[in-house]
C-alpha cells in the first residue's frame, strides 16, 4: 500500500478531502448531459477563481505545462515578436515554447530570486505582439506584479503563468489586463495533477486564434465542446471525466470557504513558516517584499547536505520538500504550503522536521 506523504514540496500538494472523494464517484460519459452540467459548473467556478468573465474559461486536459503550450500555440504566429520575462525556470520554458512557435523571442533576464520589472519588458521592444510573464515563479518562490504590465501593454497580448498563484494569491485576470492565462490543479486548488485551468479573452481569441499548429489544443475546436449551447456540444476528445469531477469538488471547497479567506489562509501559513525559519537562523532565498507565501525558498545552510536532508524527511517523517532548480539545485530548498496544507500546523510541522533532519544528517 502506498504510504501517506506530507507533500510540502513545490507541487503536487495533498488534495482537499472533497477532491479525493470525488475521484471515486461513478463515471459518466463525456457527452452525458449530467457531465456537461458538471463541466459548465466547473467552468463557472474557474471564472471566479481567475477573476474573469471570459467565455472561453475551461479545464484543459493537460498539466500546467500543457496549458502553457496551449496558450502559445494558439496565439503566437511565425515572425511575431514575443517579449518574455525570465526570472526562473518557467519563464525560460515559456520563451522556449514561443520560439518553437516561430516567434522572435526577446528574453528580459532577471536575477533568479527577484521579481519581474514591468518597465524593462515595456522598454525591450516598441511594439511586440505578445508579452509573457510568470505571476508566481515556482522555481524561486517569487511573486511579480502583473497589473502594472497589463495596464501598459498597449495592443500586445499579455500571457500569464498562474500555476502556483491561482486559488492561493489574489488573481484578477480582467482587472489586470491578462489576455491569456494558464494554471494547474495540483497546487493551491488542492486537486491532483492532470488538468490545466485556462482562460482566454474574446479579444485574444478573435485576433490571434486562426489555425493553431496543434490539433489537440486548438481552442476553436475545444470551444465547440465547452461553450456551445445545450444539445449542441461537439465531440473533440474524451474528457478526463473523473478529474473534472475532482476539480469541481476542489473548487467548491475553495469557494465555500471564500476566495479572500483562502488567500489569507495561504498568506498566514506561509509567513508563519518564513518567520519561523528566519528566527531559527535560516536564510530565505527570494527577495524580501516579493516572497510567495505558498512557496518558500530557503538557502541550504553551509555544511548541510541538501539531498540527505530531503531523504531523511521522506524516510523518517514521510514528508516531501523540494530541491532548488538549475544552479541552485543543491543550495536551495523549496517548501510549499498549498491547498489543505496552508495551515499554521503544517508550517510548524515542517519547520520542526527540517531542524530534526539537519541535526540528524550533519
Amino acid at each position: 500500500m502506498t504510504p501517506f506523504r506530507h507533500l510540502y514540496g513545490p507541487g503536487p500538494t495533498n488534495p482537499y478531502d472533497e477532491a479525493t472523494a470525488a475521484l471515486g464517484e461513478p463515471l459518466l460519459g463525456h457527452l452525458d448531459p449530467l457531465f456537461i452540467e458538471r463541466l459548465d459548473r466547473t467552468c463557472d467556478m474557474l471564472r471566479e477563481v481567475w477573476g474573469t468573465e471570459n467565455t472561453r474559461t475551461l479545464p484543459l486536459s493537460a498539466t500546467g505545462s500543457g496549458g502553457m503550450e496551449a496558450a502559445l500555440v494558439n496565439t503566437v504566429h511565425p515572425g511575431d515578436v514575443a517579449v518574455i520575462a525570465v526570472n526562473g525556470l518557467f519563464g525560460l520554458r515559456m520563451a522556449d515554447m514561443a520560439r518553437r512557435c516561430g516567434a522572435e523571442v526577446i528574453t528580459v533576464e532577471h536575477e533568479w530570486g527577484t521579481p519581474v520589472d514591468a518597465q524593462r519588458l515595456l522598454d525591450a521592444h516598441p511594439a511586440p505582439q505578445l508579452y509573457g510573464m510568470v505571476h508566481a515563479e515556482t522555481s524561486t518562490g517569487v511573486v511579480s506584479d502583473v497589473a502594472t504590465l497589463g495596464a501598459a501593454k498597449g495592443d500586445a497580448l499579455l500571457v500569464v503563468d498562474a500555476v502556483t498563484s491561482i486559488a492561493g494569491s489574489e488573481l484578477r485576470a480582467d482587472d489586470w489586463g491578462i489576455d491569456v492565462g494558464y494554471a494547474g490543479t495540483q497546487k493551491c486548488i488542492g486537486v491532483a495533477p492532470g488538468l490545466a485551468p485556462f482562460t482566454i479573452s474574446d479579444r485574444a481569441f478573435e485576433r490571434r486564434v486562426t489555425e493553431p499548429r496543434s490539433w489537440y489544443f486548438d481552442l476553436g475546436m475545444l470551444g465547440g465542446y465547452v461553450t456551445a449551447g445545450p444539445g449542441a456540444r461537439t465531440y473533440h476528445h474524451t474528457a478526463p471525466v473523473a478529474m473534472v469531477a475532482s476539480l469541481e469538488a476542489g473548487l467548491r471547497r475553495v469557494l465555500d470557504e471564500g476566495l479572500p479567506a483562502v488567500w489569507a489562509r495561504h498568506e498566514e501559513a506561509g509567513r508563519l513558516l518564513q518567520n519561523t525559519l528566519e528566527e531559527r537562523g535560516y536564510e530565505l532565498f527570494a527577495a524580501e517584499g516579493s516572497r510567495l507565501a505558498q512557496l518558500t525558498s530557503v538557502r541550504v545552510p553551509d555544511g548541510v547536505d541538501s539531498a540527505a536532508v530531503r531523504r531523511w524527511l521522506l524516510t523518517e517523517r514521510s514528508m516531501e520538500i523540494g530541491a532548488g532548480v538549475g544552479e541552485f539545485a543543491s543550495t536551495v530548498w523549496r517548501i510549499g504550503l498549498m491547498g489543505p496544507n496552508a495551515t499554521a500546523e503544517s508550517a510548524l510541522r515542517v519547520a520542526d522536521a527540517i531542524d530534526e533532519a539537519v541535526a540528524a544528517t550533519r
